[in-house]
């Protein structure tokens, strides 16, 4: 059964069973499924164009230079301005693909440009990042464009990084990743009220989602990855007093899904969650990748499950790397960490019903 023929069959279905009185656009809600499927069908163009934006952003920077353009301050932040408003019109303007490329590649020249220009005019470098964040949040209200709202969210995640790390207050990391988780679970959680209770909203949803998720990614690598701020960071531990009960209330209504209602049960499942969270207190990134692919599995999100599957391998591996025990001690826990992820998985296989799948 085809995309379109399962449209018809569940609008039909819910025609008969609301009865006589239900009413809906049926032509309007074919052009919205239309339109969306065109835009997950074109996930593999919109990789190539950012690629494309990329080095024809690299190109164009190239013979600015041979030009002589970085002679002069002025032009590149004029130059840099006029980009950054000329990719935000075109895409106001037109909805093509094609326009994609260049929005992009355009929207980084401007970018590019205008940081340039302003350091070479010696403005303060936390007043450019604030700028930047100013810029990036004018770019999501004005238009929604998947991959320029995306870059958006990077650029503004980015900028409150560099605020941190270009002030010495390494700390406030701790700060980041829990605004960063909370946001992000309030986003996987309310999915449903997000999208349709405000129209620029759901269409921001998708890039912010796949935003928050890089982001938070981003700062759990700077309390994961020993030695990149060059031990500043203290008391690690403090990102965990926000992902693991985080993740063990998305854990709970998990089990709520899946029809856990027995109180013996869900004191199992909550006491081996935390006593298998517990030791990852000292590596927060551990939690904050599971949490991801918890939240990505509750929603379906696969790009999101796949991301965290690949974040949590590297930051086992990196954590198990930093351990300060001998290699055979490392072997021993790693065993038991599997023996208890064995044990919990044919627990609940056990406890699912003959007709029901993971």
């Amino acid at each position: 059964m085809n995309s379109e023929t399962k449209l018809k069959s569940t609008l039909d279905t819910n025609f008969h069973s609301e009865g006589e009185d239900f009413r809906f656009d049926e032509v309007a809600i074919e052009n919205e499924y239309s339109k969306l499927n065109g835009d997950k069908s074109s996930i593999a163009i919109k990789i190539l164009s950012v690629l494309g934006g990329f080095l024809a952003t690299m190109a164009f920077l190239g013979f600015m230079m041979i030009a002589g353009l970085y002679d002069s301050k002025g032009g590149m932040v004029i130059t840099g301005i006029l980009s950054i408003g000329f990719a935000i019109w075109i895409n106001v303007m037109f909805n093509k693909l094609i326009i994609d490329t260049l929005s992009v590649s355009t929207y980084a020249i401007g970018i590019s440009l205008l940081a340039v220009g302003l350091s070479y005019m010696e403005v303060d470098e936390n007043i450019i990042s604030i700028l930047f964040i100013v810029i990036a949040m004018i770019t999501l209200a004005i238009m929604q464009n998947y991959i320029l709202s995306f870059i958006s969210i990077l650029i503004i995640n980015g900028g409150f990084l560099f605020l941190i790390i270009n002030n010495d207050v390494y700390n406030l990391i701790h700060i980041y990743n829990a605004i960063i988780t909370i946001l992000l679970t309030y986003v996987f959680l309310n999915e449903g009220k997000l999208i349709i209770g405000n129209k620029l909203i759901s269409k921001l949803y998708n890039p912010v989602r796949i935003g928050l998720i890089m982001s938070l990614l981003t700062g759990l690598v700077f309390v994961g990855k020993t030695g990149i701020f060059e031990n500043h960071v203290y008391a690690i531990w403090a990102s965990s007093i926000i992902t693991i009960p985080v993740t063990l209330y998305v854990i709970s209504i998990i089990a709520g899904i899946m029809g856990v209602a027995e109180t013996r049960t869900k004191i199992i499942i909550y006491t081996a969650c935390t006593l298998i969270l517990l030791p990852t207190a000292f590596s927060p990134a551990v939690s904050g990748a599971l949490l991801i692919i918890l939240l990505s599995f509750l929603v379906n999100y696969k790009i999101g499950v796949s991301i965290g599957i690949i974040a949590f391998i590297y930051f086992i591996s990196q954590y198990y790397y930093d351990l300060n025990f001998t290699l055979l001690t490392k072997s021993i826990l790693m065993l038991s960490t599997g023996i208890i992820f064995l044990i919990f998985y044919f627990f609940t296989f056990k406890k699912l019903k003959p007709d029901e799948e993971i």
